[in-house]
């Protein structure tokens, strides 16, 4: 072997050895920090996004985290209790109602009813109507209640309970406003929206064209009407797209 042979060996181990040195320490780091960890871990949950077949729909973000159903336990029509975790692997709507409310809370059923029908061969599909007047609002009154409007899906809870819970769960749980007020016609006001759940639990919507999540579902124009005459779009037809996007995830 040539002199010069063995100075091109020598070249080569010395730039190894280089490499070695400056670059070797630097992976290890990364490696202990996490770093590597932490890219392989973004391409398994963008993988595991996929396999779920995700929607388009949005979730609600609080301090940059999905909002998530509060963990509840309530009384429903039939005197059975009924918790969040009963409606974990089920797509569902949330209402905020009362049975002597005389303005707002019979469109929202009927239009619920609406919803209920359209879905009927879904078993995992359903409904969760929290009252606000809970003290007047026994399972049995619940039970004629849901009798009248025709709710027939297994899944369709409403349910009363302790009222400072119910009312934490409207005004802190799911944003949807609700207070005494003896100055509107039926002591109450609360919002006529509809929030949409997921199977998992969170809080879901379409996009408006701003790309900012619609968060409510307006549940009180009926689909036929189409526009209210304040202009107004019903909101029903949307809200039941929305519902097929989640019951196929």
């Amino acid at each position: 072997m040539s002199k010069k042979t063995n100075y091109s060996y020598v070249g080569i181990a010395f730039i190894i050895l280089v490499f070695g040195i400056i670059f070797i320490p630097k992976i290890i780091d990364r490696v202990s920090s996490d770093d590597v960890t932490r890219d392989e871990s973004r391409s398994e949950d963008i993988s595991k996004d996929a396999k779920k077949g995700k929607s388009d729909l949005a979730y609600l973000e609080i301090n940059g985290k999905p909002k998530k159903v509060p963990s509840f336990s309530f009384t429903n029509q039939d005197g059975e209790i009924v918790t969040n975790a009963d409606y974990i692997g089920k797509v569902y709507v949330v209402e905020f109602f009362f049975t002597t409310c005389p303005t707002i809370c019979p469109i929202m059923n009927k239009n619920l009813v609406e919803v209920q029908n359209h879905f009927e061969d879904f078993e995992n599909f359903g409904v969760a109507s929290f009252s606000i007047t809970p003290d007047i609002d026994t399972p049995e009154v619940l039970k004629a209640y849901a009798d009248h409007y025709g709710i027939k899906n297994p899944n369709w809870n409403l349910m009363t309970g302790d009222e400072d819970a119910i009312y934490k769960l409207a005004n802190e749980g799911f944003n949807l406003y609700t207070a005494k007020d003896e100055t509107v016609e039926g002591g109450f006001e609360h919002s006529g929206n509809f929030a949409l759940i997921d199977k998992e639990g969170y809080i879901r919507s379409r996009r408006d064209e701003f790309g900012n999540p619609l968060i409510f579902y307006n549940g009180l124009i009926p689909e036929a009407i189409g526009v209210d005459e304040d202009g107004i779009p019903q909101e029903i037809t949307i809200l039941k797209e929305d519902i097929a996007k989640l019951l196929e995830e």
